[in-house]
């Protein structure tokens, strides 16, 4: 090898070493506030979970192993919170889904003021859960309310929507709802407008009507959009906290508390941080192996699509 091309060799490795050492700098100032914000408070998190730390002045911090972890086992307001967190999530993911899909399929058509109601459509997803949650809460109240005056002028008795053991989930589980329609239905939207045209046209030709068409055609080709939209929508409302919270603060009787709320009242409330650290730590577990049955999906269909 002669000593141009040593020379050569050489200046292309200082130049990628160079080039890597760029990257890492560029990166770096993006990667800073995950580790201090994310993965700082979650690695602390999930050392407190086996401490007996509590909120009392001067305390000393204990460590117990997995003492927190065998206490939740038995727990059953932890897991009735449990189970409430995924009647939430799972509603509130399916409603959202079917609402969005009609609202998606109604914006893609020919309608008139399209624009007009592509934005109206949106408001919901400008507002923040607490003024969302703060304006449900007075269409919601039993003597004031607008739903309540609605259902009376009809001559139906008004119903306290928020405080009756009945009524509070579901009435929670429409807020979550309405808040959540906006996102899906753009994603849904987005999907519809890439399907090819003339898909449509040879189902129409073959004589096939709006329903046939959009079973056969949209549905297929929206399927891995509403799986991933499905998925990360039950992750989203499974740690959902402000939006219940200020409704209903998980009353009444617990019939809405779901874990994060429930989590947040043990350590803010009650002053059991460990305790509810440990109940957080369990609630990631369980967020990630939601996750990993999503991601695993997607690396599949990933796959099918190289095919």
């Amino acid at each position: 090898m002669s000593a141009t091309t040593t020379r050569g060799s050489q200046g292309l490795g200082h130049r990628a070493r160079a080039e890597r050492r760029e990257a890492v700098a560029l990166v770096i100032p993006a990667l800073l506030p995950i580790l201090i914000f994310s993965v700082v408070p979650l690695v602390s998190g999930v050392a407190l979970g086996f401490t007996d730390a509590t909120l009392a002045r001067n305390a000393d911090i204990s460590f117990i192993g997995f003492g927190n972890f065998i206490e939740l086992a038995g727990d059953h307001r932890f897991w009735n919170s449990f189970g409430i967190g995924l009647i939430w999530s799972g509603a509130v993911a399916l409603l959202t889904l079917v609402s969005a899909m009609g609202l998606a399929l109604l914006l893609n058509s020919d309608l008139r003021l399209k624009t007009l109601t592509r934005v109206l459509a949106l408001i919901p997803w400008a507002m923040p859960p607490v003024v969302i949650a703060i304006v449900w809460r007075m269409i919601y109240n039993p003597n004031s309310g607008p739903l309540n005056a609605a259902l009376e002028s009809v001559g139906i008795p008004g119903v306290n929507w928020l405080g009756d053991f009945e009524t509070a989930l579901p009435a929670v589980i429409v807020v979550g709802v309405w808040a959540g329609i906006p996102q899906t239905t753009v994603l849904l939207l987005a999907g519809m407008q890439s399907i090819a045209p003339e898909l449509h046209e040879a189902a129409a030709v073959d004589g096939a009507g709006a329903l046939r068409r959009f079973w056969h055609v949209t549905l297929p080709a929206l399927r891995p959009v509403i799986f991933a939209i499905t998925s990360l929508d039950f992750i989203w409302q499974f740690n959902s906290f402000g939006l219940v919270y200020v409704l209903t603060e998980g009353g009444p009787g617990g019939r809405t508390m779901i874990p994060p709320l429930f989590t947040y009242l043990e350590a803010f409330r009650n002053r059991e941080i460990g305790y509810a650290s440990a109940m957080g730590n369990t609630l990631v577990v369980a967020i990630m192996l939601i996750l990993a049955v999503y991601l695993i999906n997607q690396f599949r269909q990933g796959k099918e699509v190289r095919r």
